[in-house]
């Protein structure tokens, strides 16, 4: 069992997966997270996540992991003294045999239980504990918070890095104005929920993911200020050697490297233009 937040599922906690699923011949693999974020319970201002509850289940279950534990957070389950915690739900709940989490780890009440705690506990309660130190890219410290920064700041080759990935946005197509198509460039639209960080606004260099096959895209995150009469946050994708149509389907979007800043066109052939030369740029871009 691999136990943490995993906002982000960064290059840390691919770490704790990797020792999860080295022992998967022997044992069951298992993920155990908190839903939703305790940011979230304990009123934060900013509850925004980097991975969304779907974009977790569809990661960990891509990775192989068999079992992923949403331990539902309120105000009584986070009041839960530490040992008990250990006990009731890891130990006898979880039957866990072996344990892996990083050296920030807590839980239970006022977040007074960690890595020390299970190390302590574990010989009584069946199981093995390992903990993993913080992996430092490029002298820094990699943690979700590092990676909010750098998404918030569209330092999207930065993102890249310290995930292993490109950034993920998934979502269902919904049908829009369909203004690309009349543009010439028909699009794909997804509306990421309010609890998914966004980067800023603007066009990236991307790929679209629908079923197995992975398209190059170049990608606008914004509110298309030419054409949209309302302020609707959305991610709108054209795919380069796609046709056919995806309303209604699940699709994935990874984000690349940034483009431009979104703006506004005084007319639409200067936004067609534009468009032009954003997909001529993006054809020649390798991911």
């Amino acid at each position: 069992m691999a136990i943490g937040k995993f906002d982000g599922i960064h290059i840390g906690h691919r770490r704790l997966l990797e020792e999860i699923l080295s022992r998967r011949d022997s044992l069951k693999t298992c993920v155990f997270t908190f839903d939703p974020p305790p940011a979230v319970l304990f009123g934060c201002p900013d509850t925004r996540t980097l991975t969304t509850r779907e974009e977790k289940r569809l990661l960990f279950g891509r990775m192989g992991v068999d079992i992923l534990i949403e331990f539902p957070m309120n105000h009584e389950t986070a009041a839960t003294a530490p040992e008990a915690f250990a006990r009731d739900i890891l130990a006898e709940q979880m039957q866990a045999r072996f344990l892996v989490a990083g050296t920030d780890l807590s839980f239970g009440a006022k977040g007074a239980g960690n890595a020390a705690l299970l190390r302590r506990l574990g010989p009584e309660l069946g199981f093995e504990v390992k903990t993993i130190d913080k992996i430092r890219v490029e002298g820094e410290e990699v943690s979700s918070t590092l990676v909010r920064e750098k998404v918030e700041a569209g330092k999207m080759e930065a993102v890249k890095r310290l995930l292993g990935m490109p950034y993920l946005i998934a979502g269902e197509v919904v049908r829009g104005k369909q203004i690309g198509r009349t543009l010439g460039f028909p699009t794909v639209n997804v509306l990421p929920g309010e609890d998914k960080l966004l980067p800023p606004n603007g066009v990236y260099f991307s790929q679209v993911r629908y079923g197995e096959k992975l398209y190059r895209a170049i990608s606008n995150v914004g509110y298309k200020p030419t054409v949209a009469d309302t302020k609707v946050m959305g991610v709108e994708s054209y795919l380069y050697d796609f046709a056919g149509d995806l309303y209604g389907k699940h699709v994935e979007i990874y984000l690349h490297a940034f483009r431009r800043p979104e703006r506004r066109f005084e007319n639409v052939e200067a936004l067609r233009e534009q468009l032009r030369e954003d997909i001529a740029v993006g054809a020649a871009y390798c991911p």
